[in-house]
């Protein structure tokens, strides 16, 4: 959820003639200019080429100054430009070393840091490959038991840092925490836009054991990435947040980590609640014992080289299919390549996971077959021959569909608020909620939660509606329609004028002064900004909420026209009229806010494409125009995809539907290429398709902090224009599994009885959902418009499918769906999108030979007697073998009450 006020964000200046950068003009980072400056940067610089990487160490402290590559000197991938204002006590740089320790008869641990209170190293002679090396005991207290020297060495094109610590002690000396601080470039504050794509890294974590890896790319996703590696046995066991590194955190600055071999210490106290992804482990030093550890900076040359660097640099890479979300009813696969053999492969917790062997690949692929078991995470570790241990993290869910009937019966049962006289007027709806006291949440100090609006407040009830697009139920229709009636038509319509269709900021407000006593508890505090006064709270003027009541229109509207008995209040028309002039509100009356993408804006979209297909021109011509006036504004920017906020990751979505549909592809490519700066592949459920947001816990998380959220809502909606691009260049498996990894990770945090919340926390103190339902709606609409299954042929791994399960014969190829829906396949060796308005597919095989196409429909239920077929082609061109009416655009299939075969046949496009 974007932030509710402009008066609550950083404004990033485009162009301000200072001499003081905007970012150090602001408290707190004036207040951090102000500190003593302690890295003697003064005493000057080492400069060292690389083949590849140019790297800069401050003389006084040997830590990183600037680390740049070669092709592009102008960029670094430290925030070397913030040195200066950075270089007092407590700050951390690239080179510095966490530890936490403790000696026999002692029962806490003693905390240590290169970083705290620094003294000037004590430069060693450096012996090759070293390049530079020195002994950091200046930097740690008298009474320090270790001895810790660094060394920065070239190392083919890469860098590697090393330590070496001694235990210089006459008593063992125990190391229950050692991490390594990643310092990269991903302060936003000051920049603008265009300046945070060309400066900024983001970096994504994958926390497996020593085959672990941090990934650093550009904002725009494209030039090379780089990979912070293990050297030697350094094992990626957590990844920490440096809180206590005074840079000021907040919507441009998500804060720093640190790679952490040993997490003992941190799990016994910081992290107690919480189950850590890897097991905490510590070492123990005998007096005079040494040990050596080391991280390794090398370059992929793009975002799709990552891999091919990880098997050039001998390191493990593993590909899951369909990812690491896996239903229980699915046959996942799993691909490793590494040069040494598998020794064991183990399970935790038990039986969460099965697993067996498969086939090698053609070029030594290691393949398993994997199946979940047990709902929940599971992590499997592999130990290989030469001692190599990784770990792969998985999260084991229901049934697809299961998973979402769950979700859709706790939305309209315990989430389900009905008190007639309710003083905001919220009644009948579905309403926030708390999982962890079990309550519905009619009052928080943010108006918008207990509001039914902005997302954190809409999250829940846009969920609802959503969910019926995927597995209709009649019982939740009723209720539904209900609320958009009465609650949600009820309370936007105003007069007969434009403001008609505008949506309110939120039903919920703080005006004590005009309400009844007792109105407001006395157990929430309403004195900050966020208790928004009834003027504030019925302002029409934000566009981010016009989508989701856009969106509970359009879904009705779907269900009355593709369905029988399931929407009776109004007919079909009534609702996909009230979902056009909504978003044609959103331009008239919220024409600020929605000069931006709109998180959800391909509603806009879908309400488009209906509108043509229903005959509906004058409205359908009305809202092209509006939006491509939108779109024309973003093809003129060199990065369309601005925000309320100095960067966003909600835009992009609809920037990309529109700049896609209106020709502007050129800027379709610029999105996609950015939003795959931030949407990694990675082999860790939590990051895999994980699109970046970190503040929304904020304004819609009961554990209100700035964090790394886990599949919040951008990756639910970012895997919309990326599955779209997908479909467009069916070659590109990189774009499915991200995608896919995305659309996935819109429900991996359903809870096993069906609760929606916020996102996960990624805080290794934490690691678990939050506890509010805030705007994981949004999220799941992603899902929703976008749930689809996939055949491909990959070259090396052979027929793929994502969302069904492949079986193959001598002649066929058939794919049998897991997905909720059941409604789309894409067939990728032949560009075919297959979907259907109404009824359900059990299956479709392909014969590669022929190209003929068979779907097998689901029997004919009481609310849907007909299929309403649609295909997209590409490569080939595709009918039905029997002819049938069509519709909309659509051929109309009567079902009967038994499974029936649709024969496809192609003709090559001319």
């Amino acid at each position: 959820m974007n932030l509710k006020t402009m008066t609550h964000c950083v404004l990033v200046v485009s162009a301000l003639a200072l001499t003081t950068p905007v970012w150090a003009q602001q408290s707190p980072w004036k207040k951090l200019e102000e500190k003593p400056s302690t890295l003697h940067l003064e005493s000057g610089y080492i400069t060292l080429p690389g083949p590849a990487l140019e790297l800069r160490l401050v003389k006084a402290s040997q830590t990183v100054a600037s680390l740049k590559p070669n092709e592009e000197k102008g960029f670094d991938f430290t925030p070397g430009d913030r040195l200066k204002v950075r270089s007092s006590d407590g700050l951390y740089h690239l080179g510095d070393i966490n530890l936490r320790l403790r000696t026999p008869g002692q029962s806490d641990w003693q905390a240590y840091s290169s970083a705290q209170k620094r003294g000037d190293i004590k430069t060693l002679t450096a012996t090759k490959p070293a390049e530079a090396s020195a002994d950091l005991s200046p930097s740690f207290p008298a009474e320090f038991p270790l001895e810790v020297k660094r060394s920065w060495e070239q190392s083919g094109k890469g860098w590697v840092v090393r330590f070496t610590l001694k235990n210089k002690s006459t008593q063992p000396v125990e190391i229950g925490s050692l991490g390594f601080p990643l310092i990269f470039n991903n302060i936003l504050e000051g920049n603008t836009l265009e300046q945070a794509h060309d400066r900024n890294v983001f970096y994504d974590p994958y926390i497996g054991k020593e085959a672990g890896y941090l990934q650093v790319t550009r904002l725009h996703g494209k030039g090379p990435v780089l990979l912070v590696l293990p050297e030697g046995n350094t094992p990626f066991e957590a990844y920490n947040p440096l809180l206590d590194d005074p840079t000021p955190r907040g919507i441009t600055f998500e804060g720093f980590h640190e790679w952490m071999v040993h997490s003992k210490a941190h799990a016994e106290k910081d992290w107690s609640k919480a189950q850590p992804w890897n097991q905490p482990t510590s070492l123990t030093l005998q007096p005079g014992e040494s040990k050596r550890y080391g991280l390794k900076l090398v370059l992929a040359p793009a975002i799709r080289s990552i891999e091919s660097t990880l098997v050039e640099q001998k390191r493990p890479v593993s590909v899951g299919i369909p990812g690491y979300v896996v239903p229980q009813d699915v046959n996942a696969r799993l691909f490793l390549k590494y040069p040494s053999a598998v020794k064991s492969v183990q399970v935790e917790p038990a039986g969460a996971l099965s697993w067996q062997v498969d086939l090698a690949t053609k070029n030594g692929w290691k393949a398993y077959l994997i199946r979940g078991k047990q709902w929940g995470r599971a992590r499997l570790t592999i130990q290989y021959q030469d001692g190599l241990t990784q770990t792969i993290h998985y999260k084991v869910v229901k049934p697809e569909a299961e998973t979402i009937a769950d979700f859709g019966n706790f939305l309209t049962t315990k989430q389900w608020f009905e008190v007639p006289k309710d003083t905001f007027h919220r009644s009948p709806s579905v309403i926030s909620y708390d999982y962890e006291t079990q309550q519905q949440v009619t009052q928080d100090s943010r108006a918008w939660v207990a509001g039914l609006s902005d997302e954190g407040g809409a999250g829940s009830w846009l969920g609802a509606m959503m969910k019926q697009l995927v597995v209709p139920n009649q019982q939740e229709i009723q209720k539904l329609e209900r609320f958009v009636n009465q609650t949600l038509w009820g309370n936007i319509q105003h007069n007969e004028g434009p403001e008609k269709y505008g949506v309110r900021k939120s039903l919920f407000y703080y005006q004590p002064d005009s309400m009844p006593p007792n109105t407001y508890s006395t157990a929430v505090n309403y004195k900050g900004w966020s208790a928004w006064p009834r003027k504030e709270a019925e302002s029409l003027g934000r566009s981010y909420n016009y989508p989701h009541v856009a969106a509970a229109h359009w879904v009705m509207y779907r269900m009355a026209r593709n369905h029988r008995n399931l929407v009776t209040q109004q007919d079909w028309k009534f609702y996909l009229e009230n979902a056009c002039q909504t978003a044609l509100g959103m331009v008239k009356l919220a024409p600020y806010y929605a000069q931006f993408g709109q998180m959800e804006g391909t509603v806009f979209f879908l309400i488009l494409k209906d509108l043509k297909r229903e005959g509906l021109t004058a409205l359908a011509s009305e809202l092209e125009a509006a939006m491509k006036k939108r779109a024309d504004l973003w093809k003129s920017l060199a990065y369309p995809f601005g925000s309320e906020m100095p960067w966003d990751s909600t835009g992009q979505e609809e920037v990309y539907i529109w700049s896609y549909y209106f020709g502007y592809r050129d800027k379709a490519e610029v999105t996609l290429n950015a939003i795959l700066g931030y949407m990694p592949t990675i082999p860790h459920w939590a990051y895999n398709g994980n699109a970046r947001r970190y503040w929304d816990f904020l304004y819609g998380g009961k554990i209100s902090r700035v964090e790394r959220q886990i599949h919040h809502y951008g990756s639910g909606l970012n895997a919309i224009p990326v599955l779209t691009a997908y479909r467009d260049q069916p070659d590109d498996f990189y774009l499915l599994r991200v995608g896919y990894g995305g659309l996935m990770g819109a429900i991996a945090n359903i809870t096993e009885d069906g609760f929606g919340p916020a996102a996960f926390h990624s805080f290794p103190s934490t690691l678990a959902n939050d506890a509010l339902s805030g705007d994981y709606g949004c999220g799941f609409f992603g899902y929703a418009v976008n749930t689809t299954a996939f055949l491909t042929q990959h070259p090396e791994f052979g027929w793929l499918g994502f969302g069904g399960n492949v079986t193959k014969s001598k002649i066929d190829v058939t794919l049998t769906l897991t997905t909720a829906a059941r409604t789309s396949v894409f067939l990728a060796s032949v560009g075919l999108d297959i979907s259907l308005d109404a009824g359900k597919i059990e299956q479709v095989t392909l014969n590669p030979q022929t190209k003929t196409v068979t779907l097998t429909l689901e029997p004919a239920t009481a609310t849907t007697p007909t299929a309403y077929l649609r295909l997209k082609t590409g490569k080939q061109s595709y009918h039905p073998k029997t002819a049938f009416a069509q519709e909309r655009e659509a051929y109309v299939i009567p079902l009967t009450n038994q499974t029936q075969t649709i024969t496809l046949v192609s003709s090559a496009k001319k």
